[in-house]
């Protein structure tokens, strides 16, 4: 309830965002939402997820209980987490192709750049 609106039907409400541009759309099966942050991580297991379109952004409203425990230490997490960024195989091949190198001097250029094509390509670029 919004404070001081009393009890707002249901009907009016949906037609009030829609006037002010507002969407919505609940996302439906959701098994899990993880939230982490550098210190916490926030795991809601079953939560209610509604999607908001305001203005051309898109807003994710989680609803559910969460389970709150240290970052790093959430049992299972450090054999699902990737040791470094994930490269894509489409990444692999722009960097071999403008610096000439093998998929694997492109790979490991993307690794050591945090995943970012353009660095990598100049960090290859740099060694020539």
């Amino acid at each position: 309830m919004i404070p001081g609106m009393g009890k707002v039907d249901p009907r009016q409400m949906r037609l009030a965002m829609k006037r002010m541009g507002m969407q919505t759309e609940e996302i439906d099966d959701v098994s899990e939402v993880i939230i982490r942050t550098k210190t916490k991580e926030y795991r809601f297991e079953r939560p209610a997820v509604v999607m908001v379109k305001v203005q051309g952004q898109q807003i994710y409203q989680v609803s559910g209980e969460p389970k709150v425990s240290d970052a790093g230490l959430t049992a299972g997490t450090a054999a699902t987490t990737p040791a470094g960024p994930v490269i894509a195989q489409e990444d692999i091949d722009l960097v071999a192709s403008q610096t000439g190198c093998t998929p694997d001097e492109a790979r490991q250029a993307l690794m050591q750049t945090e995943g970012q094509p353009a660095d990598a390509i100049i960090r290859i670029l740099s060694r020539k």
